[in-house]
């Protein structure tokens, strides 16, 4: 049988862990936009090298980013 191996995981640290953010902010479009899909989705946490903490910061800020218009909501 072989064996197949699906996902290598990296081990990567966390951006915001290593620079010491405590807050990320949702006025920053520019910083928030590098974790949007080219469809204007959310990156996973394994695609952005996040920490859960910071992976539902981010979150957050993008969505509130969205609703003050920042951010786009889809990519026509």
């Amino acid at each position: 049988m072989a064996y197949v191996q699906k996902f290598v995981p990296i081990n990567r640290e966390c951006v915001f862990c290593h620079n010491k953010v405590k807050e990320i902010d949702y006025k920053d479009g520019q910083m928030l936009g590098r974790y949007l899909s080219k469809w204007a989705k959310i990156e996973s946490k394994r695609r952005t090298g996040s920490c859960s903490k910071h992976q539902r910061q981010l979150a957050l800020a993008l969505k509130r980013a969205r609703h003050l218009a920042i951010l786009p909501f889809t990519v026509k």
